[in-house]
């Protein structure tokens, strides 16, 4: 175990630290401040600091009333990857969307995060799809777990 503090997104300053971590990993979908705001009213964000060290993010968008499937990301900026704090983020995000009902686990990876890529399929994970935003290039990879 490692010394990761996981926090729910509570506040200014911990919005602006998870768009910061989604913008680095993600940046071909750039997210302004007030959409992570709207992101963080649908789901459960959460920030990941080793000792005062922003690491990581993830997003547990919880299942929905008719379907009982939720999406765990977890994201670790690379300078704090191969540490554990992925898997630390991914449980905690796993346990997060088990409470809240899931019985169908999914998540996302760009496709240029190869190391995101391994991670989901080292866990389990299997791709169902692919898919390019409107105005993109990159393609994102969806996966559920099997």
């Amino acid at each position: 175990m490692t010394d990761l503090r996981i926090e729910q997104v509570d506040g200014d300053a911990a919005l602006l630290d998870w768009q910061f971590v989604h913008n680095a990993i993600i940046p071909t979908a750039p997210l302004s401040f007030a959409e992570v705001g709207e992101r963080a009213r649908r789901n459960r964000l959460c920030v990941a600091y080793r000792d005062d060290v922003l690491v990581g993010c993830s997003t547990v968008r919880p299942p929905t009333a008719d379907a009982s499937v939720a999406t765990v990301i977890a994201r670790v900026l690379p300078a704090h990857r191969g540490l554990g704090f992925g898997g630390e983020l991914y449980t905690h995000g796993l346990t997060l969307a088990r409470g809240l009902g899931a019985g169908v686990i999914e998540t996302c990876v760009l496709e240029s995060n190869p190391e995101g890529l391994r991670f989901a399929l080292s866990r389990g994970f299997v791709e169902t799809e692919r898919y390019v935003l409107p105005g993109d290039t990159v393609p994102f990879i969806d996966l559920r777990l099997a």
